[in-house]
């Protein structure tokens, strides 16, 4: 499906969250892609504006266009090489908060569906049990309206689109998603409300765990450090390969 319009955000134009010799960590916002599209229209991304500021900056993975949330990024090659290391072999753990339509039937468990590009309709993926890649997530119920529940996600597997094709296999997909939503739910609001949260990796020289942190529009009152306190729980599946993008 091609992209007819594309405005990304500009205020701020980089929402640095973290900075030093071998990463930089920013808060993405929605709209905004992760990395240059193919037409000269769509070159403004995360990955272009860090490489302004930070010329030998590489990318290491991926949020969708619609995403917001934590994005890394390695600051010289040696860091890339040790950064998409973790990532291929699952090291980074990750948090997302999600709105989404109606109240799930249970309060917390894990989604185990296999997934699949649908070709004809790409970028959209779908569950597909004779060839999808296995696919899990974890979610938990935080908080429910009359319409909608705010859900944290934490994938155990890293397919394209997984926490929104995942919410939408249970009948509750995430509100202003425009591949998956039903028709309100769509309507619902003017903006995908999936955030990154939270990202624990190891830092590409030191090896030290770091955490970090970005801020949720759509859920302004989110706990410190939730990934930590109350995530561990959540046991990615062994010997794996992921896509490096959940979203």
């Amino acid at each position: 499906m091609a992209m007819t319009e594309y405005h990304p955000p500009t205020d701020p134009w980089l929402d640095i969250l973290y900075q030093d010799a071998d990463l930089v960590v920013i808060n993405k916002p929605s709209g905004l892609l992760a990395n240059p599209g193919r037409n000269p229209e769509h070159y403004d991304s995360a990955w272009s504006r860090v490489k302004a500021a930070f010329p030998s900056a590489e990318l290491v993975h991926r949020l969708d266009m619609s995403t917001s949330g934590v994005m890394a990024f390695a600051a010289h090659k040696e860091a890339e090489r040790n950064l998409k290391a973790q990532f291929r072999d699952r090291i980074p753990t990750k948090l997302y908060y999600a709105e989404v339509w109606g109240q799930p039937d249970s309060h917390d468990g894990i989604i185990d569906l296999p997934l699949i590009c649908d070709w004809p309709n790409r970028p959209r993926q779908k569950v597909c049990f004779e060839h999808g890649k296995p696919s899990q997530t974890h979610y938990r119920c935080l908080q429910a309206s009359p319409s909608t529940c705010l859900m944290a996600l934490y994938p155990l597997t890293g397919r394209s689109h997984q926490l929104r094709v995942h919410m939408q296999s249970i009948g509750h997909s995430i509100v202003g998603d425009e591949f998956y939503a039903c028709p309100d739910a769509l309507a619902y609001t003017h903006r995908l409300h999936l955030h990154a949260a939270e990202l624990s990796l190891l830092h590409p020289a030191t090896g030290e765990t770091l955490h970090f942190q970005a801020p949720c529009d759509f859920y302004p009152t989110m706990p410190d450090n939730r990934l930590a306190n109350e995530y561990q729980l959540a046991v990615p599946l062994a010997n794996t390969t992921t896509d490096s993008q959940a979203s």
